[in-house]
């Protein structure tokens, strides 16, 4: 059985698509992991209290999760903000710009 060019194609991109995503949710578990370790080793060693004062403390979480929210976007924003059903109302909307333009 011969694959189409075509189906080639989307199997390529979809396969992409689904390691960019995976990629993120491995990112997102050792963040939490390793976020979560570091908190307990501060309090522990600090006290409970003592250690959520100190805004020292979460400086890791805090950078690192700019990060994430990085890979985030990267992975799923431009589908999120700027997805499919967007196009198509862009789309339809300019048609109508058109149309009312054509008939003046």
């Amino acid at each position: 059985m011969k694959t189409n060019y075509k189906e080639s194609i989307s199997y390529r991109a979809a396969q992409k698509r689904v390691k960019d995503i995976k990629g993120f949710y491995i990112h997102l578990v050792v963040y939490i992991f390793i976020n979560t370790a570091i908190f307990v080793v501060i309090t522990q060693d600090t006290g409970f209290l003592n250690g959520l004062s100190t805004l020292s403390n979460y400086s890791t979480a805090f950078f690192w999760g700019i990060g994430l929210f990085a890979h985030w976007a990267s992975v799923f924003g431009p589908n999120f903000i700027f997805g499919k059903k967007w196009e198509e109302k862009k789309i339809k909307e300019l048609m109508e710009q058109d149309k009312k333009q054509i008939w003046k």
